[in-house]
């Protein structure tokens, strides 16, 4: 199998079973999506859904924000990971958005990653879904999804990954299978026990036949 045929047969099961995958973050505007992805660094949607709701309720505007004091930040996303650092991110990311961007969110990633803890994957993120732009957003899931199922081929760090899934992926598409990768991800190629016998993507599989060839040459070579 090619890699082109790869690709289109794994895209083609996506479609297919995830015909409109999305975000399971939270948000009603693109101020309140950039403030989610944020603080979603190294931490669960669903504790972040738990915690935004009272933030965008204090601080509905990046205007309201950047009038926040450390100390009403910090008590709202205690809960979340680093809440010391994603403080200080959404304090001086609310104030550029009023000084530079007249509290709009820009839609590019070169301008989204000047902001504070606006990183490649947040900025790719944030275009992908608010704009549909062709980013390919490349977290833990879609790291490993994408080279168990045999898509990217000895990328060692994220933007490898990216670069080689962007080539091969339709640009039109490509905000679909961001969400596509991480929701298989993260419910189906679980990183320690993924769950494989429930998986419709066995026969594309290249992580698949690996561990099931050492189970049988550990069974064959059994005494």
């Amino acid at each position: 199998m090619t890699k082109n045929e790869r690709y289109r047969e794994v895209l083609a099961w996506f479609d297919l079973h995830i015909p409109l995958p999305e975000t399971e973050l939270t948000y009603d505007n693109p101020y309140e999506l950039l403030v989610a992805v944020v603080l979603s660094a190294q931490c669960t949607d669903k504790r972040v859904n738990l915690t935004t709701p009272e933030l965008f309720r204090r601080f509905p505007t990046s205007a309201a924000l950047a009038k926040a004091s450390y100390d009403d930040i910090f008590s709202l996303i205690k809960s979340i990971s680093y809440p010391n650092n994603k403080t200080k991110h959404l304090m001086g990311l609310a104030s550029r958005l009023e000084n530079e961007y007249g509290g709009q969110v820009p839609m590019t990633v070169e301008e989204l990653t000047t902001l504070p803890g606006v990183g490649r994957k947040t900025a790719n993120v944030v275009t992908s879904v608010i704009d549909q732009q062709p980013n390919m957003a490349v977290d833990t899931h879609v790291f490993r999804v994408s080279a168990r199922l045999g898509l990217t081929t000895k990328a060692t760090t994220p933007l490898a990954a990216e670069k080689q899934l962007v080539k091969h992926i339709p640009k039109e598409i490509i905000h679909k299978a961001h969400h596509w990768l991480i929701l298989h991800g993260r419910y189906t190629c679980l990183a320690r026990n993924p769950k494989c016998a429930a998986c419709g993507l066995q026969h594309l599989c290249k992580y698949y036949k690996k561990t099931s060839q050492k189970a049988f040459n550990s069974l064959t070579t059994s005494p």
